[in-house]
């Protein structure tokens, strides 16, 4: 079987971009006379791509967006976050110290994300952590995208993994729901951007910091996912 694979969810989950989404929202809907969005706004904005996001911040204001706007507005905010690139955004806490030690017990890493791949690539190159991950997907990747749990599938297999040797760590229902549908095993962090408690998501374990998670972790979850699946049988 092949080397263990631990699939990550980007934006809160491995990278808190939250400064930066809102920095890049409130300047493109400034430019419509939208009232600024916030941290607290920003859970129930974010996960399905830039397109939604603004979509919602005009819903959120309940005001109506006809295509056109929304396209210019598509324009203004790639142009800004772009540009500004990789800004504050930055690792969470811990993060690199929690690859080198699942790295150094054999294991490997893959991206899982509904951030399109123009965003999500030049922010891995500007963090200087593309190197450390087999497969990055986006929301641009497929025609399907999570919760889908093709998605997370077609990671693994672009990873070189197998979906009864993986797990999913995410911050969201989207990444929770992604993994219960791929049959994998689901990781919920309680620091990224839903916008419930993570407990009612039902994932198999919840990790408050990348300390948290650890080879033991993840060799027991894979154990708990192979059971889970001899037992479907």
């Amino acid at each position: 079987m092949s080397a263990p694979l631990v699939v990550f969810d980007l934006d809160g989950t491995l990278i808190d971009t939250a400064p930066d989404l809102i920095d890049s929202l409130n300047y493109t809907i400034e430019a419509v006379g939208l009232a600024p969005v916030t941290f607290d706004d920003l859970t129930h904005l974010v996960g399905q791509g830039v397109k939604v996001m603004i979509q919602r911040a005009f819903e959120l204001r309940r005001e109506p967006l006809d295509e056109v706007t929304a396209a210019k507005l598509f324009d203004r905010y790639m142009e800004h976050y772009q540009a500004n690139m990789p800004g504050k955004s930055l690792p969470y806490p811990g993060l690199v110290a929690c690859l080198d030690r699942l790295e150094a017990a054999g294991m490997r890493f893959a991206i899982c994300t509904n951030k399109g791949s123009q965003l999500a690539t030049l922010l891995m190159e500007k963090l200087e952590l593309s190197h450390r991950f087999a497969a990055m997907t986006c929301g641009d990747t497929f025609a399907f995208r999570k919760p889908d749990g093709r998605h997370v599938l077609q990671t693994v297999e672009l990873a070189g993994g197998d979906p009864l040797n993986a797990i999913m760590v995410g911050d969201s229902i989207n990444d929770i729901l992604a993994a219960q549908n791929a049959g994998v095993p689901a990781v919920a962090v309680t620091f990224g951007y839903s916008d419930v408690a993570v407990d009612q998501l039902n994932p198999d374990r919840i990790i408050e910091s990348y300390a948290d998670l650890t080879p033991e972790m993840v060799l027991e979850l894979l154990d708990r996912g192979a059971e889970r699946s001899r037992l479907a049988r």
